[in-house]
């Protein structure tokens, strides 16, 4: 009897693939769409339409799962929360710790299948999480926040593939064909064009204020804290500046950026809380990925109650509270951290 395998299917291509592999390797496949949010006009019209064609000519069953009351509450609101704290935050981390293998990983049990299986580009041999091949397509980063135990559950067809082997593929099955070629999805899958816009419906941002030098000194202005995120170097004036000025923290308080020259954001060390780790120590050397698009920069990891406290080895530039920061040793993900404050040398 075979193995019963639940894929989540976005419409795209790499998810379209992924149950065609499993299909061919003698999986009993189910597709399943997570329907999260009505943020982006026909986003899930298309998507379901692209899905259940795939579904039909591969002969699987296919459901459509509406957790957009979950997402609203575990994503969206801390979207917007996060901001409003002067945070940058990670919704995808957020989403697929608590939707994708968690949610989701529920309703694939609730259905009696062995397995769950997503387009991600990552290995996983079920104790941890590794990068995949394709490393221009890696997002174990994005990974580094799901429960340990979900992953004996998780199968990664995609570890293996390059992006261009996966729409090489796409192209020659015939339901698949059509979407093999088309636009990648968005980073954040509710954000249409700019994240303001998002802000915009529950604040009003654009609230002038006074940008400060590190020592608290006025020396320009803003408007407003919401338009900025960490290392951004342009939206606010500084008064006769003949060099680039960065911004280096955020005041949602009294509605202050702080701003710098280059030399002054880079940073020593950082302190992560809301840790998920997979291995069982307090005290290690590895490297870590500060943010998505940054090389890894190796450290000094210490722990204590629940908090740790991470020495780099080299200075980081633009380090935003409220990043995930994962932990690597070599291609194995060890574990991650949320970025709760930053140190300067």
């Amino acid at each position: 009897m075979s193995k019963k395998i639940v894929v989540g299917m976005s419409g795209g291509v790499d998810s379209s693939v992924t149950a065609y592999l499993l299909q061919q390797e003698g999986y009993e496949v189910i597709g399943v769409y997570m329907k999260l949010h009505n943020l982006v006009e026909n986003y899930h019209e298309k998507n379901i339409e692209s899905g259940k064609k795939v579904a039909s000519s591969l002969g699987i069953e296919y459901h459509i799962l509406d957790l957009s009351d979950k997402f609203k509450e575990e994503v969206y609101d801390y979207f917007v929360s996060e901001y409003e704290k002067g945070n940058t935050p990670n919704p995808c981390v957020k989403c697929n710790r608590t939707i994708k293998f968690g949610a989701l990983l529920d309703f694939t049990k609730s259905l009696g299948a062995d397995y769950l299986a997503t387009g991600h580009y990552a290995k996983t041999d079920g104790e941890f999480i590794y990068e995949a091949d394709d490393k221009s397509k890696d997002q174990s980063y994005f990974l580094g926040q799901i429960k340990q135990d979900a992953l004996k559950s998780i199968i990664f067809p995609m570890s293996k593939y390059k992006k261009e082997d996966i729409i090489k593929l796409g192209s020659t099955i015939p339901a698949i064909k059509d979407i093999a070629q088309g636009k990648e999805s968005q980073e954040i899958c509710f954000v249409d064009t700019v994240y303001t816009d998002i802000l915009k419906k529950h604040h009003s941002i654009d609230n002038e204020g006074k940008a400060l030098d590190i020592k608290g000194n006025e020396i320009g202005h803003h408007k407003g804290y919401m338009h900025y995120t960490i290392g951004k170097r342009k939206g606010f004036y500084v008064h006769g500046a003949h060099d680039p000025h960065f911004v280096k923290e955020l005041n949602p308080k009294n509605n202050t950026i702080v701003v710098c020259k280059k030399e002054e954001l880079y940073i020593s060390s950082v302190q992560l809380e809301d840790l998920n780790l997979f291995i069982d120590k307090v005290n290690f050397e590895c490297t870590i990925k500060l943010r998505y698009r940054t090389t890894k920069i190796a450290c000094q990891v210490t722990i204590q109650d629940n908090v740790a406290k991470v020495e780099l080895k080299e200075p980081a530039f633009g380090v935003a509270c409220g990043q995930v920061a994962v932990f690597y040793q070599d291609e194995k993900v060890l574990g991650s951290g949320w970025i709760t404050k930053t140190f300067s040398k």
